[in-house]
């Protein structure tokens, strides 16, 4: 049997993510206990279920590749494919009722990202991309927006609590960037960013399950995507993300971030 095109695993995440959803709308704005984890970051039920049902239905229909996910750790990393599965990016959304939570799922292939999802169950979206068939919002075709300089540009700082308490200087200078700025979470920004609604992303402190699954849907929409230095995103990136609609505002970017990374 053939190895699966992106555009065929971009396919089959969008009908695995789409039967997983059920799970978080179950108990979204429902009574139901949240604890913490080792990072102090919260867990819910929602999150462990919605999980289990990604990795059991993702092993059924391709036994053969590797998974990396955040509440159920990983095997088979070493194969030629690995899904990497966020069951609910942003739990403290999940838990205090904003819809702004997604499901967020990667297909690496020998280590690049080359399908992606962010399913945000409680608007009903999902955005999917695979450079070899673009990027898409429900099925329309999307595209970052084009012609925008710099200093015009709209961005969105993600964690900026991290931000402002470990690098006050970056915080400061990315808050002087471009004509609009605005302090955000988790993966719609993403969304937004390939659907032409804003023009650049600046994320911290990220895991490889929270960034690894926009690569695909931001690089199909024409955007480029990179850690804080430029490089290529990868499981072994430090979370730290830059995510721009043109060449042009993500060098910018760079260049607003660079020496913070000591």
């Amino acid at each position: 049997m053939s190895a699966p095109t992106a555009a065929e695993l971009l396919q089959a995440a969008r009908e695995i993510t789409a039967a997983a959803a059920a799970e978080p709308l179950h108990h979204y704005r429902a009574g139901f206990s949240v604890e913490q984890k080792a990072d102090e970051s919260p867990v819910t039920i929602a999150d462990r279920e919605t999980e289990a049902a990604l990795r059991q239905a993702i092993a059924a229909r391709f036994p053969d590749h590797g998974i990396f996910g955040e509440e159920y750790g990983s095997e088979g990393l070493e194969r030629e494919f690995v899904w990497v599965v966020d069951p609910i990016d942003g739990t403290k959304s999940f838990i205090s009722g904003s819809p702004l939570f997604g499901m967020l799922v990667a297909v690496l292939k020998a280590g690049k990202p080359v399908a992606g999802i962010i399913r945000m169950p409680a608007l009903n979206e999902c955005y999917g991309g695979a450079l070899e068939s673009g990027s898409d919002r429900d099925g329309t075709p999307i595209a970052c927006r084009r012609g925008v300089p710099p200093e015009k540009a709209f961005l969105c700082i993600n964690e900026a609590n991290g931000l402002m308490a470990d690098h006050p200087a970056v915080f400061q200078r990315l808050m002087q960037f471009g004509a609009y700025q605005r302090l955000t979470y988790d993966c719609y920004p993403y969304a937004q960013l390939a659907g032409g609604q804003i023009d650049a992303v600046v994320d911290y402190n990220l895991q490889p399950y929270d960034y690894l699954p926009v690569v695909p849907v931001v690089e199909a929409a024409g955007g480029v995507i990179t850690d804080w230095e430029g490089r290529p995103l990868t499981l072994q990136s430090d979370g730290r993300v830059v995510a721009a609609a043109s060449a042009e505002i993500h060098e910018a970017l760079l260049r607003t971030v660079a020496g913070s990374l000591s």
